[in-house]
C-alpha cells in the first residue's frame, strides 16, 4: 500500500509540474527506447484488425487470408536479410527473441560456455546469468576499453582457450553509446573456430543494410518498435539447420518453435514499418546524420566541458541514431527537469531508467571522477527530429548548467 501511495504522489506531482510549466508541444529525443508509430503503419494494422480477423491456423478462407499476410511479411524480412523465409521466426520483441535463442542454445544445443560482455542489454545479460545459475554454464566476459570497443584478438584467444561448446553473444549496436561491432569479422571468427554466434541487432535492424548471406552469424533479433512499428512485434533470425528447438510449447506455429496464435496485425505492422524504413533509408539516414552533427556542434558551442561517450560522436564507428553525452556536472534529476520543459530524453537504457546509479555501460567506460561528478545523457534521433528541437534542448541544458554553476558557487562561498 505504501508503494502505491508513493507512486500516486509522484504521479500527481508530475501532473502539477507539467500543468504549471504550461507545456504545449512535446519534443521526443528518446528514439532508442521506442519510436512513434508511422501513420501508414497504423492504417495497415487497423485494416487488418477490421478485415483479417481469422486465425492463421484455421483451414477456412478467413484463416488462410491471415496466414498469407504473415508469410508475405516473412518473405519481406527474409529478402531484406538475404536469407530464407524459414529462418525468420516472429516473436513479441527482441527480449523474447534473445531469450529463446540463448536458452535453447544451452538447453538443446549443448552450449556449456557463453562469451559475452558487461555492456549487453539486460535481456541478454540476465538471461546469460540465468543459464549460469540454472544450468551451470561458464560465463566469460570480454571487457571493453574506455571507448567501449572490444579487442577482437582477445576475443579469439578466449574462444580458443577451451574445448567446451561455446556461444558468443555480442550486440551489434550498443543501445546506450551507439558503438558498432564489426559483425562480419566476429561472425567469420566464430565460424572459423566452430562456435555459435548470436547478436542482439535490435538497435541497428532497419536502420542499415543487413546481408546475412555475407555475414555468417547464427542468430539475431529484432523489435519493430525501434523503427516506427508496433510494440509487441519482433522476430528472431535462426540460421537453417542450427538445431534450435522449441521454448514455448502448445502448437505448430512459427515452424513449431513458438507456439501460440500469431499476432497478425502486429506482424503486418512490422512489415509495413520495415518497408517504409527500407524505401527511405538513404533519406532518413542522411537527415539523422545531419541532425546528430548539428547536435554535437551546438552542445560543444554552448555547454562548456561537455564530452561524448564511447564512439557515439564518430560517424563511421557508431550508429547514427544515438549520441551519448557526458555533461560536466552531477544532476540525477536532469531527466525530470528536461521533462518539465517538454523534452523527452533518457539517461541510458529504458530498461534501467529507474536506477539511481550509473548503468553497467557507463561503469565500464567512465572513470571514477566522471561517475562522481558528471551526468550521462542519451539523445536518440529519428527522421522526425528537427534542428529547432535540438536548439530547444541545448538551450534547456545550457540553462540547467548555468543554474548548477550558480548553485555550486553559492555553496562554495558559504
Amino acid at each position: 500500500m505504501k508503494a502505491s501511495l508513493n507512486f500516486f504522489t509522484n504521479f500527481e506531482l508530475r501532473k502539477i509540474l507539467k500543468k504549471e510549466s504550461k507545456i504545449m508541444d512535446r519534443i521526443y529525443l528518446d528514439n532508442a527506447a521506442t519510436t512513434p508509430l508511422s501513420e501508414e503503419v497504423i492504417d495497415a494494422m487497423v485494416d487488418v484488425m477490421k478485415t483479417n480477423y481469422g486465425n492463421p491456423s484455421s483451414t477456412h478462407s478467413l484463416g488462410q487470408e491471415a496466414k498469407i499476410l504473415i508469410e508475405n511479411v516473412r518473405r519481406q524480412v527474409a529478402d531484406y536479410l538475404h536469407v530464407t523465409p524459414a529462418e525468420i521466426i516472429f516473436t513479441s520483441c527482441g527480449t523474447e527473441s534473445n531469450n529463446m535463442i540463448i536458452k535453447s542454445c544451452v538447453n538443446h544445443l549443448g552450449v556449456e560456455r557463453i562469451i559475452t560482455s558487461p555492456m549487453e542489454h539486460k535481456c541478454v545479460a540476465e538471461t546469460v546469468l540465468d543459464m549460469k545459475k540454472r544450468r551451470g554454464v561458464e560465463v566469460v566476459y570480454l571487457r571493453p576499453d574506455q571507448k567501449g570497443d572490444f579487442d577482437l584478438i582477445q576475443l579469439e584467444e578466449i574462444i580458443k582457450s577451451s574445448d567446451k561448446k561455446t556461444l558468443v553473444t555480442l550486440m551489434h549496436a550498443n543501445n546506450e553509446i551507439g558503438n558498432l561491432l564489426d559483425l562480419k569479422k566476429v561472425a567469420e571468427m566464430c565460424k572459423a573456430n566452430k562456435v555459435l554466434f548470436h547478436s542482439d541487432t535490435v538497435q541497428s535492424m532497419a536502420h542499415m543494410e543487413m546481408d546475412f548471406s555475407q555475414i555468417p552469424l547464427d542468430f539475431a533479433s529484432c523489435s519493430a518498435h525501434k523503427f516506427h512499428g508496433p510494440k509487441g512485434s519482433g522476430f528472431a533470425f535462426i540460421r537453417k539447420a542450427s538445431g534450435l528447438k522449441v521454448i514455448i510449447t502448445g502448437g505448430p506455429q512459427e515452424r513449431s518453435l513458438r507456439a501460440g496464435t500469431e499476432n497478425v496485425c502486429g506482424i503486418v505492422g512490422l512489415g509495413k514499418a520495415l518497408e517504409i524504413s527500407l524505401n527511405n533509408m538513404d533519406q532518413y539516414s542522411s537527415h539523422i546524420k545531419e541532425i546528430k552533427k548539428y547536435t554535437k556542434e551546438r552542445l560543444l558551442s554552448e555547454v562548456d566541458g561537455v564530452k561524448f561517450n564511447g564512439r557515439s560522436a564518430e560517424e563511421e564507428t557508431s550508429l547514427y541514431t544515438v549520441l551519448s553525452v557526458l555533461l560536466p556536472f552531477k544532476d540525477p534529476m536532469i531527466g525530470l527537469k528536461l521533462d518539465m520543459k517538454g523534452i523527452a530524453v533518457s539517461q541510458g537504457s529504458a530498461c534501467s531508467s529507474g536506477a539511481t546509479k550509473p548503468s553497467m555501460v557507463m561503469m565500464m567506460i567512465l572513470d571514477e571522477d566522471e561517475i562522481e561528478n558528471c551526468t550521462p545523457l542519451r539523445i536518440s534521433f529519428s527522421h522526425l527530429t528537427t534542428k529547432e528541437e535540438i536548439d530547444t534542448l541545448v538551450d534547456a541544458l545550457q540553462e540547467i548548467a548555468v543554474s548548477f554553476n550558480i548553485e555550486k558557487t553559492n555553496v562554495e562561498h558559504r
